[in-house]
């Protein structure tokens, strides 16, 4: 009786074994398509054997809870390539919204900031033209008109990367909201994790905080670090502390000369966050460097331009035989005070083409000595060193290099993010028709078990009548 109560007992084990390993199976079926959720596996323990005379019997085993499928390793590069791809996804964003503003619209000469290059071969041809008739007032006004699309354009082009460099400020800190969140999150779940499964794999709680971590990682370049159980520490690229366990840090926002600062603990963060990766990353790249950059071009062409056509129209005599000075200057476009602000403030402030200085100083009216030295100028380094049309295309092919090579940059890290993700889904997804070949193994066992069972059940029956045939219900 001993050994068949024994036997009972194995095989009731059993059953209890595989209804749990089957519900483990169930449950990935489920969620087959849950966003984050990772395969889980049986474990199995055997049990302790019996010893009867000296002999060692088998107990059987028992099934104490899933292990997730889950590569912490593959994981880790996962986001950390995430976080690359998107630093360069929202930089090329921005970046192809900048370079938009200097390329003429397809099939026409404008674009949104106007065709600068033609403008400036323009306004400088219309001296040329000046020269064979200088007293006549329509070629005169082609001047001043010429120059005011030469200067509406490069001041609007300022006018919309200002613009964009703020639409940019604002998405960047958006983001903040969105990682403060996150890293709130994160640090609940750090204690929930370590409070249920300080020594083993925490199953879904695991999966929602891996969730969230390959979010923030796509906001911002961060570092994990695990720590004892079962936890977790997150920093930036360049180490501020976000997460410590049950904690978590806030990042802040604060105006500094008109652009928001990043801040964590009291520090300003911005230049490190800038190099860091994410999404805030990319659009403090764009925002801080790319578009002060081509600011900064634009500023230099326009003070190059303003300050010579000045100059040289003050040297020369006008319609009226007058000849400009410092105290009335015969300025075509506003005089610029630095390089710095040129490109915005760049405007025409002449309004008679009568005071268009053709001729040489002392000269005639009919002299056009000065609208040769004007058309001249076109050919003079006026913008570092550079003719002006020279500058302004080497500038736009910079900016084309540059655009061209995050694009380059970010479809290589897009490839190695679906490279990794494929191999994490290998390893991590659930696949049906594995769970269907699991889930068929462990019916299978079922049932043999509960055959033993009633086979059991049957010998029991007959021992208590006897050995008479009975019926065992």
């Amino acid at each position: 009786m001993g050994t068949i109560s024994s036997a009972f007992s194995l095989i009731s084990q059993g059953l209890d074994a595989d209804q749990s390993a089957l519900s483990i199976v169930a449950n990935n079926v489920a969620n087959a398509n849950t966003p984050g959720y990772t395969e889980e596996t049986p474990n199995w323990r055997e049990n302790q054997p019996l010893e009867i005379d000296g002999v060692s019997y088998g107990n059987g085993v028992t099934e104490t809870g899933a292990t997730s499928s889950r590569d912490s390793v593959l994981v880790e590069r996962l986001d950390q390539q995430q976080q690359l791809a998107s630093a360069s996804s929202a930089r090329l964003t921005a970046l192809n919204n900048v370079q938009a503003l200097f390329t003429p619209d397809s099939g026409s000469t404008t674009s949104t900031a106007g065709d600068i290059g033609s403008d400036i071969t323009k306004f400088f041809a219309s001296f040329a033209s000046l020269e064979a008739q200088p007293a006549d007032n329509a070629l005169r006004q082609d001047v001043l008109s010429t120059a005011t699309t030469l200067s509406g354009d490069i001041s609007n082009a300022a006018a919309s990367l200002n613009s964009q460099r703020l639409a940019l400020d604002q998405e960047a800190t958006g983001v903040t909201s969105q990682v403060n969140s996150l890293t709130g999150a994160i640090a609940q779940l750090n204690q929930q994790i370590q409070a249920a499964s300080p020594d083993a794999d925490a199953g879904t709680l695991e999966d929602q905080r891996q969730q969230d971590l390959s979010q923030l990682s796509q906001l911002v370049g961060i570092n994990q670090v695990r720590t004892e159980n079962n936890g977790l520490e997150i920093t930036t690229t360049s180490g501020q502390l976000l997460v410590s366990n049950g904690s978590s840090a806030q990042l802040t926002t604060g105006t500094v000369n008109g652009i928001s600062d990043f801040f964590l603990g009291g520090a300003d963060i911005t230049s490190q966050l800038a190099v860091g990766g994410g999404e805030l990353g990319g659009y403090l790249t764009a925002r801080d460097t790319d578009i002060p950059g081509a600011l900064a071009s634009l500023d230099q062409l326009a003070f190059g331009i303003s300050s010579a056509v000045n100059a040289q129209n003050n040297a020369g005599t006008d319609l009226n035989g007058v000849s400009g000075t410092a105290a009335a200057p015969l300025n075509i476009f506003t005089e610029p005070v630095e390089v710095a602000g040129s490109a915005a403030n760049m405007s025409v402030v002449m309004t008679d083409p009568n005071q268009v200085a053709a001729a040489g100083p002392g000269d005639g009216t009919g002299d056009n000595s000065n609208a040769i030295a004007m058309a001249n100028l076109a050919k003079q380094g006026l913008a570092d060193g550079q003719t002006p049309t020279d500058y302004y295309s080497n500038f736009v092919t910079t900016l084309g290099s540059t655009v061209s090579g995050v694009q380059t940059e970010n479809t290589a890290q897009n490839a190695s993010v679906t490279q990794l993700q494929t191999q994490n889904d290998a390893i991590s997804s659930v696949n049906l028709d594995d769970e269907a070949s699991s889930l068929t193994t462990l019916e299978r066992s079922y049932q043999a078990a509960s055959q033993v069972f009633a086979m059991l059940n049957t010998i029991m029956a007959s021992a208590l009548n006897l050995g008479q045939d009975s019926t065992v219900s």
